[in-house]
């Protein structure tokens, strides 16, 4: 038993220092992604979006699982959201191809009658190496909880 203890204390010493260098670019390949995301969206380019997804990337929001993420962004692009923020909280590797991202994101724009419209929250996604490329595999996008009463 305590050999285990031992043996899980070494292989954490010895896999630190490359997990913080590993951590380090890792955020900054989903910051990449974040403003490749930010200017494809301000463009109102869904095609862009779909692009920086898997071929079998999955989009979750408070409506469900899509595969159709085009569709989606199409339309919240027909209901007036013109801009987004993206804010990139941590990205940790899992694995030399794998890596999750945790952030915050605020939407706004104007409907057709000229009514603001905002929403954001926070965000997490699981990202996967194709062909030397990070690619999103499933983002997952969801309000923040009104705070307590």
């Amino acid at each position: 038993m305590r050999f285990s203890y031992i043996a899980c204390l070494t292989l954490a010493l010895l896999v630190s220092p490359a997990s913080a260098a590993d951590d380090k670019s890792g955020k900054q390949e989903v910051e990449k992604i974040a403003a490749a995301f930010t200017q494809n969206f301000d463009k109102q380019d869904s095609s862009g979006i779909r692009s920086l997804f898997t071929s079998d990337g999955v989009l979750v929001n408070p409506t469900g699982p899509h595969t159709d993420i085009a569709q989606v962004y199409d339309g919240a692009f027909k209901a007036g959201m013109k801009e987004i923020k993206i804010g990139v909280t941590e990205a940790t590797p899992v694995g030399p191809d794998t890596m999750i991202g945790i952030g915050e994101y605020s939407m706004s724009g104007k409907n057709a009658s000229g009514a603001a419209l905002e929403g954001g929250g926070n965000w997490t996604a699981t990202y996967v190496r194709q062909g030397g490329t990070w690619k999103i595999r499933m983002l997952t996008g969801f309000p923040k909880a009104p705070p307590p009463k």
